[in-house]
């Protein structure tokens, strides 16, 4: 499932400057024991998040709490087709505001809106957007020795997050058209990159 990647991956952007204290802690399929950290950086807000990943009829969920930046204290949900990863944060800027466990807030129901996402064999494949994910996301790897596209429904949120955090790795694009990110290649690898461990290290990084 790759649990570690991603959440070591959607937890990054640290500054400089004031102490603010925040509960730290990373639990999966369940609460997390809480530890207390100093926030390294200015601009700190204290966040607690939970992040669910549906494959199919199975889901996997885990909660982390930390410190992060407001721009990436986010509600939204990115939807890659194969693999669904919904992120729910509620953040704070007291100290220790942290210590309550959040709930997946997000909707599984589809909202009418299609977009194209990749698998294996091709990029010509539509999926059917859910709950908030009102744009299509388009991420292209800018790395010279690889070539990768990955598509799919995201909540402008999650946009918005992913094309700030992500920028060292891939272009980000999103767009609101029914099917407006047409299609590419695309390898197994970096989809499963682009899943939930890898939102949560963007949004506490």
């Amino acid at each position: 499932m790759h649990l570690n990647i991603f959440t070591v991956l959607i937890l990054a952007l640290f500054a400089k400057g004031q102490s603010l204290r925040c509960f730290q802690c990373t639990g999966l399929l369940g609460p997390c024991e809480k530890k207390e950290m100093t926030c390294p950086f200015g601009d700190a807000v204290c966040a607690s998040q939970i992040t669910v990943q549906y494959n199919g009829a199975a889901s996997t969920s885990v909660q982390i709490k930390s410190c992060t930046v407001p721009k990436v204290c986010v509600n939204g949900s990115l939807n890659l087709g194969i693999t669904r990863t919904a992120t729910t944060m509620q953040c704070c800027n007291t100290d220790l505001c942290n210590s309550q466990d959040v709930s997946d807030s997000n909707s599984k129901n589809p909202n009418g809106k299609q977009c194209y996402y990749c698998n294996k064999d091709s990029c010509f494949n539509k999926v059917n957007c859910a709950g908030s994910e009102d744009h299509c996301i388009k991420a292209k790897a800018n790395s010279e020795s690889i070539s990768m596209t990955i598509k799919g429904c995201a909540s402008k949120s999650m946009c918005d997050a992913l094309s700030q955090g992500f920028q060292e790795y891939a272009d980000v694009s999103c767009c609101e058209g029914n099917l407006c990110n047409s299609a590419k290649s695309i390898t197994q690898s970096f989809l499963i990159l682009l899943s939930w461990p890898f939102i949560s290290y963007i949004m506490f990084h």
